[in-house]
């Protein structure tokens, strides 16, 4: 498509926008009773007018019928994890028994990890991003110091060539085949939380396997964002949260994915719960813990049933809008987003943008590397109600979510940040 750097235009693409009705399926915020420009998407997604819907029914359950809305509740509690299932399998790439909505992000990567990071004396390194989001990084550390490795001589971070911002896929690969008689795990955000790369998650996975390491994705910031072929491309495992593109709400419960080639690997070790267990034999509370097969078996707890529920609300939406046509938007909001602000900055003198131009290496994140007075710019962005995310030490996130952005927030956000940088 050949952009126009016009209000008209941008207005244009939102009359035509097939999903330009989802927006108001959300509420936007406001600062000072003016509509923000909400470009944090990635960071928290905005709230579904549905999930007041959603949270109320399960309260009315539990006011009306007590313990009793595990077996008679509109959704019964008992099988609540199953309820996301086929929306999580969709926007993974996964079939249903390969997912499973459960506790938090930190915590599934260190429960999958204690069963698929098995170092021995000769194999045990493990391979990542340098700059991964710090919560891997730190769970990272602690298994590797749990299994008696230090984690100078294990870990090893791959950063991005000389005057370069984001990884080679053939660095990568040239990585993991130079240490693959001392590898043990392969494991990369699935989009870079930093710099908005998407990584090739299939020849990742391809090239981790013919070293003959596992292989696993933290999809923080890829699931809801980009395409995902979890099943297909044969990653190993993965893990993710449902507050950011997924709209679940803060501190939303999270989820996993297990390759089916491990469903019934059960001599894997694991942590165990209850709700792991065996289900036709869960209640009958007998030592001895029998995993079920697939994802499931990794399951600690009864699941979280209200923020199961605004969970659920959000996968309808996706459900509704279609995949193909949130992906579609996307490529056109974003690119729209990068051929404004090249408008603006031809030269590049005053700021980068470091996420890969590129559409198949990159979602709906744009990282700006601010050269100077990036501070600055970005206050003046908030005093314009501009949410955006600032990251130390010089960048500017920004993430038009095609769920609930307009190509208008596109053209709006690009005239305040040219006002921005001349103030």
């Amino acid at each position: 498509m050949q952009f126009e750097n016009t209000l008209a235009f941008a207005r244009k693409l939102d009359r035509n926008d097939p999903l330009k009705k989802f927006r108001n399926a959300f509420y936007i915020p406001k600062v000072k009773g003016k509509t923000s420009i909400y470009f944090t998407g990635n960071s928290l997604g905005l709230q579904p007018k549905s999930t007041k819907k959603f949270l109320d029914e399960e309260l009315t359950d539990w006011a009306e019928l007590g313990v009793e809305g595990h077996v008679h509740g509109k959704r019964p509690w008992l099988y609540y994890h199953k309820f996301t299932k086929k929306g999580l399998a969709l926007l993974t790439g996964a079939k249903t028994s390969e997912v499973v909505a459960m506790n938090h992000l930190t915590v599934n990567l260190h429960l999958l990890m204690v069963s698929f990071y098995r170092p021995t004396k000769s194999r045990f390194k493990i391979i990542t991003e340098a700059g991964a989001f710090s919560s891997d990084q730190y769970a990272f550390e602690s298994q590797v110091k749990f299994h008696g490795f230090e984690p100078d001589n294990t870990i090893i971070e791959l950063k991005p060539r000389e005057h370069e911002h984001t990884l080679r896929t053939e660095d990568i690969v040239s990585a993991i085949q130079q240490h693959k008689d001392e590898l043990a795990l392969v494991i990369f955000g699935g989009v870079q939380y930093y710099t908005g790369q998407f990584f090739d998650i299939q020849k990742i996975t391809e090239a981790g396997h013919t070293a003959g390491a596992i292989v696993g994705f933290d999809l923080a910031h890829a699931i809801g964002n980009v395409k995902l072929d979890l099943h297909k491309h044969q990653v190993d495992f993965a893990v993710w949260c449902s507050y950011k593109y997924l709209n679940a709400g803060p501190g939303a419960v999270a989820g996993a994915f297990v390759h089916e080639r491990h469903s019934k690997s059960f001599d894997l070790p694991r942590f165990a719960g209850w709700w792991g267990h065996h289900e036709q034999d869960r209640f009958q509370m007998k030592k001895g813990f029998i995993p079920m097969a697939g994802i499931d078996g990794w399951q600690l707890s009864n699941h979280p049933v209200l923020p199961g529920a605004a969970l659920l609300a959000s996968l309808e939406l996706f459900q509704q809008a279609g995949l193909k046509n949130l992906f579609a938007k996307s490529l056109l909001l974003t690119g729209y987003l990068e051929y404004l602000l090249n408008q603006i900055d031809a030269t590049g003198k005053i700021f980068n943008i470091l996420t890969p131009s590129d559409k198949k290496s990159r979602g709906c994140q744009l990282s700006i590397f601010m050269k100077y007075n990036g501070h600055k710019v970005f206050k003046a962005l908030t005093k314009a109600d501009v949410i955006a995310d600032w990251r130390e030490p010089n960048v500017i996130r920004v993430a038009p979510v095609p769920l609930y952005n307009t190509f208008e927030d596109v053209y709006q956000f690009s005239e305040i940040f040219k006002k921005a940088l001349r103030a």
